[in-house]
């Protein structure tokens, strides 16, 4: 079975292959190069299934798409759904530096966040959703260099370093995305 992962992001096919093709027997992961939809939803539920459905529509192949950010507590939610262009442009460096300056008077106790990821499967048999929340808070600088976003800023709730600093296989066994996957994987499986 080939599942298409609807985004333009190399890190995103990259994680998503390594986690769920192991899991799956028979699953290849492929990319995606059509165009890409207007994300005009209001949840990452709503802008997951505008991705998958134009991949599936543009390509006839049942589709995958993550819609996925993370959501400060004391911020209200936000960034949110705004995530990947929280400072104005799709730059990760800039979207950290502004959530720390925004920050930057909060204490310890009060910086709570989750990472929050929904994936929805598209496909001729109908559509499925799965959300993952991996809970924890933001740092008061950047740490590590592994993964992507917001991870060098984010702590994960029972870590005590970045997810930038967690291995790979760590990161890609108990992160936001790995359990909304694991929910996917066990879709897919043959009971």
């Amino acid at each position: 079975m080939q599942l298409v992962l609807a985004t333009h992001n190399p890190h995103k096919v990259k994680e998503v292959a390594a986690i769920l093709e192991p899991i799956v027997a028979g699953l290849t992961i492929g990319g995606y190069d059509g165009p890409e939809p207007i994300e005009d939803g209001t949840s990452f539920l709503e802008n997951s299934l505008i991705k998958a459905r134009a991949a599936f529509l543009h390509t006839g192949q049942t589709s995958i798409a993550d819609d996925s950010g993370i959501a400060v507590e004391i911020l209200g939610g936000a960034p949110g759904i705004f995530s990947a262009r929280w400072s104005g442009s799709k730059d990760d460096a800039r979207n950290r530096q502004l959530l720390l300056a925004q920050l930057a008077d909060v204490p310890e106790g009060n910086r709570q966040a989750s990472f929050i990821c929904t994936i929805t499967m598209v496909g001729p048999d109908g559509e499925q959703s799965f959300t993952g929340v991996w809970p924890g808070r933001i740092a008061f600088s950047e740490t590590g260099s592994n993964g992507f976003g917001y991870d060098p800023i984010f702590i994960p709730e029972g870590f005590e370093v970045s997810a930038a600093e967690l291995e790979p296989l760590v990161k890609n066994s108990t992160s936001h995305r790995a359990m909304a996957l694991s929910q996917l994987a066990s879709y897919l499986r043959p009971q």
